[in-house]
């Protein structure tokens, strides 16, 4: 098969399309036919070697956490998929021709949703959803802040925290306090500008997607005891000023990702998808990807 091959570790001309062998589907396992996977800010952070420690890759390797496409086959042991079944899935090696994953990683996409679309779905919104629902667990009434409020994990936090009854803050740069408005939180704030954080009240609690100096200017403004949940590892400080830490990695959740995608599809969540590539110009869509301000970018088979 065709697949998006990192050669060594450095910019995006490390990248090549080049043949490598097609996986094999194993007991409890599904496999399926690409047509398109999405680009995380994982990908490129693996890219440059930033998450040698935590993630090692032995080179050549396919990047790529989740796609989307038509199930070819499945492994013994299957009930719930067959081929022909349309799935989207949070999944290993994504930017290639076909990818082989546990049964739990699929779930199967809405009849109305476009089949490229689904794959800007699984990491994003499952990361978002779990850091609420798993990590930060904010009850009724108390007031979150949920930082990088317009990206796409940042927005299924807001979904998430929603249905809990939160009092929700959007945490933005200066510059998208206008688009974050129509985000319907109670309140936003631009996390690069000191006189506005100020004007913060008393937070039980902060669900982090950005890390660096954003999280720092608010942990003054969290309670003491209150919980910072963040998917870009632990707050430096955080733990100093008395607060809960809570980091964690995203994980397979394929009910609960078809119950996602049945809100997407409802047009109650909404994951903006800026650009498509095709798999070949995996170079370009990085980059693109890596300069930020834009949503999902995809590559299609």
């Amino acid at each position: 098969m065709k697949a998006v091959v990192l050669k060594d570790y450095g910019d995006v001309d490390k990248l090549a399309v080049q043949d490598m062998p097609e996986p094999k589907v194993g007991p409890g396992e599904v496999k399926v036919r690409v047509t398109a996977a999405s680009i995380n800010p994982v990908d490129w952070k693996i890219r440059r070697g930033d998450m040698k420690a935590m993630m090692p890759l032995k080179l050549p390797a396919i990047l790529g956490r989740d796609v989307s496409g038509e199930v070819i086959e499945v492994g013994t042991g299957v009930e719930s998929f067959e081929p022909g079944d349309r799935v989207m899935g949070l999944v290993s090696a994504g930017y290639a021709e076909t990818v082989v994953a546990p049964t739990e990683a699929w779930a199967k996409v809405p009849e109305s949703m476009d089949l490229r679309d689904a794959a800007a779905l699984p990491l994003v919104t499952l990361t978002g959803v779990q850091l609420i629902e798993e990590q930060v667990q904010p009850s009724k009434g108390e007031t979150l802040l949920i930082t990088g409020a317009l990206g796409a994990v940042g927005r299924a936090a807001i979904f998430a925290a929603r249905a809990r009854g939160v009092k929700i803050w959007a945490g933005v740069r200066l510059k998208q306090l206008v688009e974050a408005k129509t985000l319907g939180v109670d309140g936003v704030v631009a996390l690069d500008d000191p006189r506005d954080v100020a004007k913060l009240p008393t937070l039980d609690a902060v669900a982090d997607t950005v890390g660096g100096e954003a999280i720092t200017a608010v942990l003054g403004k969290v309670k003491h005891g209150g919980v910072v949940g963040s998917v870009v590892g632990e707050p430096k400080g955080a733990k100093e000023k008395g607060l809960t830490v809570r980091t964690f990695l995203s994980h397979p959740d394929g009910r609960r990702l078809a119950q996602l995608g049945v809100s997407v599809a409802k047009g109650e969540l909404i994951i903006p998808i800026s650009r498509t590539f095709p798999m070949s110009n995996a170079k370009e869509a990085q980059k693109l990807a890596e300069e930020g301000g834009v949503g999902k970018v995809l590559l299609v088979n």
